[in-house]
């Protein structure tokens, strides 16, 4: 069963869902993957539980909804402090286990030329950390910061992660 199914998602081709900015997938059917595009300072964090054969990815734009309530209540995809225990919880509720999980992330680059004034990526990365060694959670690869963007999908009957730059493929992850 899809969070998003398969045949009401306009952006799922032949059981690939497609994760936006401020989004996240979680699904178990057979056949199923999910991508998304366009991870420069955000940040794509996958979640793999071999057992259930649950996969999920959020995408998040900026760390944290803090100062900014409101729109952290209307999105609470949009930033990892908010994002991630969702993307864990939606997990849980298809019967993944937390002991078991496989979490990987990719993104978190420096890409605009603003002379380290906003720093979007470094603080999408401490957010994320932040996150994770408050839940005890351990990531077993990642593939963040540097200055170029990049693609993420995760694929559910292996669990195999993969990170496209423009030039080159990494396999962040597989069993």
């Amino acid at each position: 069963m899809s969070t998003i199914p398969k045949t009401d998602n306009p952006l799922a081709v032949a059981g690939r869902v497609t994760v936006g900015v401020a989004d996240m997938a979680v699904v178990n059917d057979n056949g199923a993957s999910i991508v998304t595009h366009a991870l420069g300072s955000c940040i794509g964090v996958t979640v793999f539980d071999p057992v259930s054969k649950v996969i999920g990815m959020l995408h998040f734009m900026l760390p944290s909804g803090r100062g900014n309530e409101q729109k952290a209540k209307k999105n609470p995809l949009m930033y990892g402090d908010t994002g991630l225990p969702l993307l864990f919880h939606k997990c849980y509720d298809m019967g993944a286990q937390k002991n078991r999980l496989i979490v990987c992330a990719a993104g978190g680059a420096e890409i605009m030329n603003d002379g380290g004034k906003f720093r979007i990526g470094a603080r999408n990365r401490t957010s994320m950390r932040q996150v994770f060694w408050k839940n005890n959670i351990l990531v077993a690869a990642d593939e963040t910061g540097g200055t170029s963007s990049r693609t993420l999908y995760i694929d559910r009957d292996s669990g195999t992660v993969v990170v496209r730059h423009k030039t080159k493929e990494i396999t962040l992850w597989s069993p």
